[in-house]
């Protein structure tokens, strides 16, 4: 039998609101040919505080799961997060001195540190090591804290670590090609480089759909929708100017409303109300409930502010399994060729809430191509987001199949 052992810093773990994609790789091993265990840490990133893991929780899935411990921190962009990470590489350190040698590493990156100790495990003892790319570290910190050339200096060592972890992997998979080439650009090792989105499971996703979905929404109001962290990365500002025109040429029958939470949350809200914009502002639901709101929806929006070094992000997967039409300001290539490609919607000048203002009225007046554009989407989750067939390529490299 073989023995997976699958580290993933940054998951969920039995009853927290998600849709995880080690949680579910691990659940659909097969565990008559595989024993597999998840290692993870005691500070729930979402939430900034302790998890309280139960023995219902634990009962609850077919793998074993195991919890090092993290101090924490109350910002993601900290010397204490640093530190906390600092601290979870340690406590893997200590765990990897009494377990038993694994046959398979499949590690998420970032974090680094969690990363580049299960990296060094790895090479000294001859285990197979695989990497799964959710974020490029520090480009994703250089968005928020980018000075020129002090900036390079700032980040040097941790770029460093990265190309380590990177470079010492026998197969990198990544949540976007984009990801997965930065990877193989420093190893030598590997052929090629694996690209799998996060995706869904859309079997479920329509499970959800019919068991949430909301039966009073206004037959007159067109919704736009937008999930996801309310933070320094996302444009919401663009959006609200840009449903404040429609209201100036009097469209009022456009509500916004945005499903999630974070940081920026009070200030996008009070911009909403500055404009006198029809919105509402959820907080973060339960993915069941998120569901059925994102259904109802008439249009998506994917309002990434310029310089981000995301890529293939979990909500565009949403919107895809959604079947709705995206207006993307996300400047990524990969994304954007997707939008153009499939005829998913339509890509937008960056921090131009005009473009966003016109192309938004272009759907809003023109419910066949709502409706065009939308299938397209749902014809994109088909072929690239659904869980059930494209996961099938990491349980290949696992060398397991998944049940």
């Amino acid at each position: 039998m073989q023995d997976i052992l699958i580290i993933a810093h940054f998951t969920q773990v039995p009853g927290e609101i998600g849709n995880g994609r080690f949680h579910y790789i691990a659940e659909n091993i097969d565990k008559e040919k595989s024993s597999v265990e998840v290692v993870t840490t005691s500070f729930s990133h979402r939430t900034k505080s302790r998890r309280i893991i139960t023995n219902e929780q634990l009962n609850s899935i077919s793998y074993k799961l195991t919890i090092l411990q993290e101090p924490g921190y109350k910002k993601n962009v900290s010397i204490k997060r640093f530190y906390s990470h600092y601290i979870m590489g340690k406590s893997l350190k200590r765990y990897f001195e009494k377990r038993k040698k694994p046959d398979v590493i499949y590690c998420s990156v970032p974090s680094l540190d969690v990363a580049r100790i299960a990296a060094n495990y790895a090479k000294k003892q001859g285990v197979r090591f695989i990497i799964d790319i959710q974020d490029l570290w520090p480009e994703a910190f250089k968005m928020v804290f980018n000075i020129p050339l002090i900036s390079d200096i700032l980040f040097y060592p941790m770029k460093k670590q990265a190309n380590y972890i990177y470079s010492n992997a026998d197969e990198i998979i990544a949540v976007s090609q984009t990801y997965a080439d930065r990877a193989l650009s420093v190893n030598n090792k590997c052929k090629e480089a694996h690209s799998v989105y996060l995706g869904t499971e859309l079997a479920y996703f329509d499970k959800l759909v019919k068991e949430n979905i909301l039966l009073n929404k206004p037959k007159d109001e067109i919704w736009v929708a937008y999930i996801g962290t309310l933070g320094h990365s996302y444009d919401l500002y663009s959006v609200i100017d840009a449903l404040a025109i429609l209201k100036d040429n009097g469209i009022s029958n456009v509500k916004f409303i945005v499903m999630g939470d974070g940081p920026l949350r009070s200030k996008f809200e009070n911009h909403a109300n500055e404009k006198g914009i029809y919105t509402e502002f959820t907080g973060r639901l339960e993915y069941n409930k998120m569901i059925g709101i994102l259904k109802s929806c008439d249009i998506a929006v994917n309002p990434i502010k310029a310089g981000s070094a995301g890529s293939i992000i979990n909500k565009v997967g949403d919107y895809a399994a959604a079947g709705l039409p995206v207006l993307n300001t996300q400047e990524s290539n990969e994304y954007k060729e997707l939008v153009e490609y499939y005829r998913v919607g339509f890509n937008c000048k960056n921090g131009c809430s005009l473009d966003l203002y016109e192309k938004l009225l272009d759907l809003i007046n023109d419910k066949n191509l709502r409706e065009d554009m939308g299938r397209n989407n749902r014809e994109l989750a088909e072929d690239l987001f659904n869980r059930g067939k494209t996961y099938r390529k990491i349980s290949n490299l696992l060398g397991e199949s998944i049940s």
